[in-house]
């Protein structure tokens, strides 16, 4: 994450498992998000791209995914790499992607690590939010199915994003990212990248706290390669761990462990 992201190469040595399409369906894939309008946009001086699928139609509230790019990347890597954009159209649903400049960060990281974007009304997270907000008064869209996905950068920026905007965001998907508050610095941001951060209850006290008067459960997908050597597989736990205590707070507003990081099942693979 800090300095550069894993490649579409690194995947298979981080431990992630890529499916591979037949060619018949990529290619019916690929004709479809044909079908819809990848378009550039800005918002206060920054670039950002929308994917409004060919099935959209004005007047019909539906869902919002911001994803959030990796170190190095911008809004045409991510989108290729993730084929979100095939997705979108599939299912009809409208895909935000905001581009981190050189000129905000020298590799094109989100600013996860900084306290100046770790809160809600400023920063980073305000001007994504932002972005949201500016695609809703252009399109049609469905409040309560608005989420952030991200990886690398992006997935420690998202989960920044779900803890101070939890009003925002229905739920959030992040891949090979930190809990709330890992970093604070570049030096500690680092440090949790290639141990862990600090203890997931504190932080996931911390990101409770950060929701402020908008608390609430706010639902968790978490990938990791186990192979990962740029942010270590521990963060994954972590992040499972501060959800699950920020959770368990939203939930009733007692450290009761009304819900927990303990797994109902787990299935090998």
């Amino acid at each position: 994450m800090l300095p550069s992201i894993l490649g579409t190469r690194d995947w298979k040595r981080a431990g992630f498992i890529t499916l591979r399409l037949l060619a018949p369906l990529r290619l019916a894939r690929s004709q479809a998000s044909a079908a819809g309008q990848f378009l550039t946009k800005m918002y206060e001086g920054r670039v950002y791209k929308v994917y409004i699928p060919g099935g959209y139609v004005a007047g019909t509230q539906g869902p919002v995914v911001l994803m959030l790019h990796g170190c190095t990347q911008n809004p045409d890597d991510f989108a290729a790499g993730t084929e979100m954009n095939a997705l979108a159209e599939e299912r009809t649903f409208i895909a935000i992607y905001p581009e981190q400049p050189a000129s905000s960060n020298a590799n094109k990281c989100w600013n996860w690590f900084e306290p100046a974007h770790q809160s809600r009304g400023s920063g980073e997270p305000a001007l994504l939010v932002g972005m949201v907000n500016q695609v809703k008064s252009e399109y049609s869209v469905d409040n309560n199915r608005v989420y952030v996905a991200g990886m690398s950068a992006g997935a420690a920026m998202s989960v920044v994003l779900a803890a101070t905007y939890p009003d925002v965001f229905a739920a959030m998907g992040e891949s090979a990212g930190l809990e709330y508050k890992a970093g604070t610095d570049l030096a500690t941001a680092l440090l949790a990248q290639n141990q862990g951060g600090p203890d997931p209850t504190e932080q996931g006290n911390m990101a409770y706290a950060a929701m402020g008067a908008y608390k609430r459960v706010v639902p968790t997908i978490i990938f990791h390669g186990t192979l990962d050597v740029t942010v270590v597989v521990t963060n994954a736990h972590q992040v499972a761990s501060q959800w699950a205590q920020t959770n368990d707070l939203a939930s009733d507003g007692v450290d009761d462990n009304n819900i927990d990081d303990t797994p109902e099942v787990t299935l090998p693979g």
